[in-house]
């Protein structure tokens, strides 16, 4: 009976043993297997090939957003697929099998994959659609197979293209807002290790080389693709109407700044010299440079109404002074320039100065300023430095230094001449009138309650409403008399100026620079809208409030209906 009881527990014990010595052989067998397969020796590496592979994982980059939450730019998952050409067993019936699935003739994937029958990666078709996926994955062939790759997608299409921008090969912004907002909208692919056996089958997924992929962040814009849509439409039917070589659009919203459409057109035409050009443009339309950025103009008359309200806020001229304005001929000044008005009205009231666009009259009170007054009228209105709008290859315009500034310049700016300025400069300063004489700041991004809502003060708010009063004048009795609005109450002012010649010598005397630039309704101004046409064929029409006035005219009416705002009360009548 002892003997039975000591059996028992030195049974246990044995046992025990046993299954330490097969645990601790066991374990360290798979030590083995796993040091072989992670770190084995060298020869034996060359005999059975990599054990380990990395896989990157694809982030998506955000995707952009409209001010009304639309969709402009998305990305998402597609699939590339590729053969490895040492994998295949009949080149010939492959090649058929492809040819089927994805409508490509084939003799010509059997003639790239003899071409490279020593290739293991060879890619047949960029981007599947998902038939071709499924059909693919039914085919189940070792040497065919498809790869992730990310696909950036437009739903709205041209429309905002050149503004939108593009990406690259590498899914990285290359123009435009894409480009803008490349640290924001891009992703940070992840990456982990897999340990495989020598059929390339995954056996374990290491925890430590593991890094998780973040996705880019999306991004909303001030930019509404209806009235995008508006612009560049409008646009580009004057552009081809009047066979200009190109045109520019801006829409801005003068409360908040927010610009709401940009747009750019060129217009190639053979025969005619110095035409707006970008190489870009030819290679992808969603390359070119924004000219509304980039290109400076000269503003013609455009730019009357900036010097002549801050003459006015320094009591240079009252509006209604009457000055000695030439009645037959044209005004000489005291230095012995000779200024020509298109129509001689005789002595004019510093109001109709603006509101028929005199050219003398405007050199008759510049003479009074003093050249740092006139100076300081550019600066006020942001002339001569850049908007910081954040918009790539932004310029500053052009503008006489204080050291070459002549009683020729002090007589050239106030009529737009001898300055040049972007269409982003113009919209901005313009805004003032639309406002309370203070300057905003351009965004790209809706407001917020942080913004800070202007950059300066230009003028008074008494001088602003006087301003935007007689612009209102200048659309019922001025020059924009043709482009007036059967809905809505304008302020403008047109500017027609000679083309300057790349060369620097002068000017072209029958090629111009059309441009026009209005706000509404000018009881509570809602927008403001420049438009530029580029060279038109004088043959058909040149003058700003001619060719521009109308598409900037039809451009207010259409987004201002869209918006829903009310008809003006005096078009009331007419509009029921």
């Amino acid at each position: 009976m002892n003997n039975s009881n000591n059996i028992a527990p030195r049974i246990t014990r044995v046992a025990l043993l046993f299954i330490a010595i097969v645990t601790f052989l066991m374990g360290s067998s798979l030590y083995i297997v796993v040091q072989l397969k992670v770190s084995p020796p060298d020869k034996l590496a060359i005999a059975t090939g990599s054990v380990t592979s990395t896989t990157r994982q694809l982030a998506l980059r955000g995707q952009i957003y409209d001010r009304q939450g639309r969709l402009l730019a998305a990305s998402r998952i597609g699939e590339k697929l590729f053969v490895d050409a040492t994998l295949i067993k009949n080149v010939v019936t492959l090649s058929f099998e492809l040819g089927e699935i994805l409508s490509i003739p084939p003799a010509q994937i059997e003639e790239e994959l003899r071409r490279k029958a020593t290739k293991r990666y060879i890619v047949i078709k960029e981007l599947l659609n998902d038939e071709e996926v499924h059909a693919i994955n039914e085919l189940r062939r070792r040497c065919v197979g498809l790869e992730e790759i990310l696909v950036r997608e437009y739903p709205h299409g041209g429309i905002g293209g050149p503004l939108i921008g593009i990406v690259g090969t590498d899914h990285k912004g290359l123009a435009g807002f894409e480009s803008i907002f490349e640290n924001v909208l891009a992703g940070k692919p992840g990456k982990f290790v897999r340990i495989r056996d020598t059929k390339r089958n995954t056996i374990w997924v290491s925890p430590i080389g593991l890094t998780p992929k973040t996705n880019g962040k999306n991004v909303q814009l001030s930019i509404d693709v209806v009235i995008q849509e508006i612009a560049y439409r409008r646009l580009q039917e004057e552009v081809i109407r009047c066979n200009a070589g190109g045109g520019r659009i801006l829409v801005v919203e003068p409360e908040t700044g927010e610009i709401l459409a940009m747009a750019d057109v060129l217009n190639p035409r053979d025969g005619w010299s110095q035409q707006p050009e970008d190489a870009n443009r030819k290679i992808d339309p969603r390359l070119g440079r924004n000219r509304c950025v980039t290109d400076p103009y000269e503003p013609g008359s455009t730019f009357k109404p900036f010097i002549w309200s801050y003459a006015t806020q320094l009591g240079k001229a009252t509006p209604d002074e009457i000055l000695q304005t030439p009645a037959n001929g044209p005004y000489r000044t005291s230095f012995g320039r000779t200024i020509r008005d298109a129509h001689y009205y005789g002595p004019s009231t510093w109001r109709k100065v603006l509101i028929k666009s005199m050219n003398s009259g405007m050199a008759i009170v510049a003479q009074r300023l003093s050249y740092a007054q006139l100076q300081e009228a550019l600066k006020r209105f942001g002339f001569g430095e850049t908007t910081r709008v954040g918009l790539g290859g932004e310029t500053r315009g052009i503008v006489t230094s204080p050291s070459s500034w002549s009683d020729y310049t002090q007589t050239s700016v106030p009529m737009g001449q001898e300055i040049a300025v972007t269409p982003l400069q113009m919209v901005q300063g313009f805004c003032a009138f639309a406002r309370d004489g203070t300057v905003p700041q351009l965004k790209l991004k809706p407001s917020t309650d942080e913004d800070v809502m202007f950059v300066r003060e230009a003028i008074t708010p008494e001088i602003a409403a006087l301003t935007r009063q007689i612009m209102g004048q200048v659309m019922t009795e001025g020059t924009g008399k043709k482009s007036q609005s059967d809905l809505y109450a304008l302020f403008g002012k047109s500017g027609t100026a000679q083309l300057p010649k790349t060369d620097g010598k002068g000017y072209f005397e029958d090629r111009y620079i059309a441009s026009f630039i209005a706000g509404a309704p000018i009881d509570n101004p809602k927008l403001v809208v420049l438009c530029v046409i580029d060279d038109p064929d004088k043959s058909i029409g040149h003058y700003g409030g001619v060719v521009a006035g109308p598409v900037v005219r039809d451009v207010i009416e259409e987004t201002l209906q869209y918006l829903r705002v009310p008809v003006s009360s005096e078009f009331l009548a007419n509009a029921n």
